[in-house]
């Protein structure tokens, strides 16, 4: 399985448990910009109430074993983790989510714009790199509301800096 493929059987077999998840982290990145970006984890966010208990019975049945913070299973490359819900950018909640389906399941995604959101909170934060070369991949390869990117940006503090990288999310006009 690749690795969104994994994510839609993890998403739809944890559905069927009655636990709502949302993908977000590298692994959104991944998927939005066909690969060009890989990491080695699906980070799925819970958008209920749920239990790491309920999680861990539902991984469980799958195959999965915990080890520390994720879940491995013995028949894949990628690690499965469980950040703490309620999904949000920044102190903000997601907006409308994407759905996939694959041949493993459907799979739910924050959009690209809260993907580029998501990246660049790490970079503000962190100082990350790699986080925003990631957010300007995402940009470069999906349609993104840079003026809401910005509106976040200034809610979170970081006009200044949004008005330094702006110009790496700006498309070349044809």
């Amino acid at each position: 399985m690749t690795q969104a493929e994994l994510a839609a059987y993890v998403h739809s077999e944890l559905e069927k448990a009655g636990i709502d998840l949302v993908l977000s982290g590298g692994a959104a990145v991944s998927i939005y910009t066909a690969n060009k970006y890989q990491t080695r984890d699906v980070d799925l966010v819970a958008t209920g109430f749920t239990t790491h208990t309920q999680i861990k019975r539902a991984m469980l049945a799958l195959g999965f074993r915990k080890v520390g913070r994720h879940y491995e299973h013995p028949d894949s490359t990628w690690l499965v983790e469980f950040p703490s819900g309620p999904p949000h950018v920044g102190g903000e909640p997601i907006g409308p989510v994407e759905v996939i389906n694959f041949a493993t399941g459907k799979l739910h995604l924050i959009s690209p714009t809260d993907c580029v959101k998501d990246r660049l909170s790490a970079y503000y934060h962190w100082q990350d790199r790699q986080s925003l070369e990631q957010a300007r991949l995402v940009a470069e390869s999906r349609v993104v509301d840079i003026a809401e990117v910005g509106r976040w940006s200034r809610s979170e503090g970081f006009e200044e800096e949004f008005v330094k990288i702006a110009p790496l999310f700006e498309r070349p006009r044809r």
